[in-house]
């Protein structure tokens, strides 16, 4: 089991840049590509928040679950 990351084709969807994402949510460029790469650990539900305010998605969008096996 685990948790896809499609952060990049909702930005690509919304023709949006990485740099200007983490401007526009306060983050750094360095850790909004850790997480769009899905290398980070985890995320805060008011980063994700913020995320998904800008790109005018839902959480949904943007993690999906992936079962092993399916």
């Amino acid at each position: 089991m685990k948790i896809i990351i499609r952060l990049d084709r909702v930005m690509a969807d919304r023709k949006m840049s990485l740099n200007e994402l983490a401007q526009r949510v306060g983050l750094t460029t360095v850790n909004l590509s850790l997480l769009k790469t899905g290398k980070a650990k985890g995320v805060r539900f008011n980063t994700l928040a913020s995320i998904c305010k800008e790109l005018g998605c839902q959480p949904g969008d943007i993690l999906e679950y992936y079962e092993d096996g399916f």
